[in-house]
């Protein structure tokens, strides 16, 4: 079906129709989206997906409400949205029309739904809110502060804040799509290196890229630290121990923390190391040279101080 018309509903606007608008925005581009809650509008036609509205779910019909009793579950018991529904209808298509590979298609697919389409299901329900500072920083809020305010009486605003959001959820959809293949591209590259490295604690790459999911994978436990050439000089970092979390399978010498270019080079007895980070995470020298020294001294004083 080539639909004319994407509906759904009027009134105030939240991350999950955003989103779905996201998808099928992209895959229909002929077609109208229609914002309504009026009968002739909600019902289901040949013409027309209708989504977070009209009471029903049937993918067949081109309609997908959760709003509904019986609303559809996930296999494991948890609520769909609107987005989480279109997704699974619509997402392998979506990606398909970004030209990526076919293999990292299910991969890529499997990733977004559960790291991004799930938490906005679950958010839309009610099953799940953050709590504390962050909480107002959720891109649903985020979303959701872009709604006119209450005595905005234009008639045109809320379409015009509508169209605005859109576009930044559009964004963040698109940006978080681009990350999850990069990271399938990053994963060949790092597989070769750990293979290169051998029983070496140190993994050279030959640019910066997402590293600790390859690494993990790879059972790669050895490994203590990464380096790598930037732009105008070479990093040495290390590796989380978690994916969440900040700990590191093992810090930066601790007499390097916080200095710079000479000091860190006495400090470290390494010409050409310029940077250490206070935090002991991450440091940077002028040459590959003086770079795989530091990480041949970081990785000595990390097993001295396990022996």
């Amino acid at each position: 079906m080539t639909p004319a018309y994407l509906v759904t509903h009027s009134g105030g606007f939240h991350a999950d129709e955003l989103f779905s608008s996201v998808i099928l925005t992209r895959l229909f581009p002929e077609a109208r989206l229609v914002r309504s809650r009026a009968p002739e509008w909600i019902t289901p036609g040949p013409d027309r997906i209708i989504y977070d509205v009209g009471g029903s779910y049937d993918a067949e019909a081109g309609i997908f409400d959760h709003h509904q009793r019986g609303a559809p579950l996930r296999e494991d018991g948890q609520p769909y949205s609107s987005f989480g529904l279109v997704w699974k209808q619509y997402g392998r298509a979506y990606l398909a029309s970004f030209d990526l590979p076919e293999a990292d298609i299910e991969a890529i697919h499997a990733s977004f739904d559960a790291g991004f389409v799930l938490p906005i299901d679950l958010a839309d329900n009610g099953a799940s809110s953050l709590t504390g500072p962050l909480a107002g920083m959720a891109l649903p809020t985020l979303l959701e502060t872009l709604k006119p305010v209450f005595d905005n009486t234009d008639p045109e605003a809320e379409t015009r804040s509508f169209e605005a959001a859109l576009a930044i959820a559009r964004s963040f959809a698109e940006a978080r799509i681009a990350m999850s293949a990069a990271k399938l591209r990053a994963e060949s590259v790092v597989q070769q290196a750990i293979a290169e490295a051998g029983e070496s604690r140190i993994l050279e790459l030959p640019m910066g890229m997402p590293f600790r999911p390859a690494v993990v994978k790879a059972g790669a436990d050895h490994l203590l630290f990464v380096v790598h050439p930037r732009q105008q000089d070479w990093c040495l970092t290390g590796i989380r121990r978690n994916a969440d979390g900040f700990e590191l399978r093992a810090d930066l010498p601790a007499a390097w923390a916080g200095l710079t270019d000479a000091a860190l080079e006495a400090a470290s007895g390494v010409s050409g190391a310029s940077f250490c980070h206070n935090g002991r995470f991450i440091a940077a020298a002028r040459s590959r040279e003086a770079a795989l020294a530091m990480a041949e001294i970081a990785v000595r004083e990390a097993l001295a101080a396990t022996a």
